[in-house]
């Protein structure tokens, strides 16, 4: 399997969704960078749209590519927002945040008409988990959140970049659980949230519309 190649092909499909005079929400990660260059050539081509990253590191690359950004505050609404997932179930659920962006990028997903997933044949499962879930924490809290996972039975390990925790661009921790034996992911959304301190969870249980996957020199599309 060219998971590489795979990536590509859903990213390019996606790109027929944009029209013009639209505002996207520009995910993260390496599936949504071939989606944001392919973008950038549409842009370059004459396509007049809008976009708003979903992390500095989006930000940066979708500026290179001669994208037009702003804010979330600028817009009015965000017509189809185009992200990746580290995993998605039959239901269209996902586990997201794997590259640290998850706050920002269920902010922009909240706010979009439109969310398309895009997505490596790898990515799919029967069920949520196999990926560990992260939880974004306030750093003041999160030896205490992650005490307090541990007691749950969550397994917590605090994310580390280079030997150092790993922070978010707004500042916080992440801390990566073990959710493979939960079976209502609903309910665990809502315990996790209801922690003072834990910001946001990588679960995106009801936000996703469309799935766009390459399998093999294929894309499949799953509603």
């Amino acid at each position: 399997m060219n998971t590489s190649k795979e990536k590509e092909l859903a990213a390019l499909a996606s790109i027929n969704y944009v029209k013009n005079g639209m505002v996207v929400g520009l995910g993260t990660g390496s599936t949504s960078e071939f989606m944001i260059r392919a973008l950038g050539k549409r842009v370059a081509e004459g396509l007049s749209i809008v976009g708003v990253p979903s992390s500095e590191r989006t930000k940066e690359l979708a500026t290179e590519c001669g994208i037009p950004l702003k804010e979330l505050a600028e817009v009015e609404k965000i017509d189809v927002t185009i992200d990746g997932a580290d995993e998605f179930d039959p239901y269209l659920r996902l586990i997201k945040g794997g590259g640290g962006a998850l706050l920002i990028e269920k902010i922009v997903a909240y706010n979009s008409d439109m969310n398309i997933i895009i997505a490596d044949s790898g990515k799919k499962v029967e069920r949520l988990g196999a990926f560990k879930l992260p939880v974004e924490v306030v750093q003041f809290a999160g030896v205490k959140i992650q005490k307090e996972l541990e007691e749950m039975g969550l397994s917590p390990k605090l994310r580390l970049k280079n030997g150092k925790p790993f922070v978010t661009d707004e500042k916080n921790h992440i801390l990566d659980i073990d959710i493979s034996h939960k079976r209502n992911l609903s309910t665990l959304e809502i315990t996790l949230k209801n922690i003072p301190g834990v910001v946001e969870t990588g679960l995106f249980l009801e936000t996703t519309d469309l799935v766009i996957m390459g399998q093999g020199e294929t894309v499949v599309i799953i509603e």
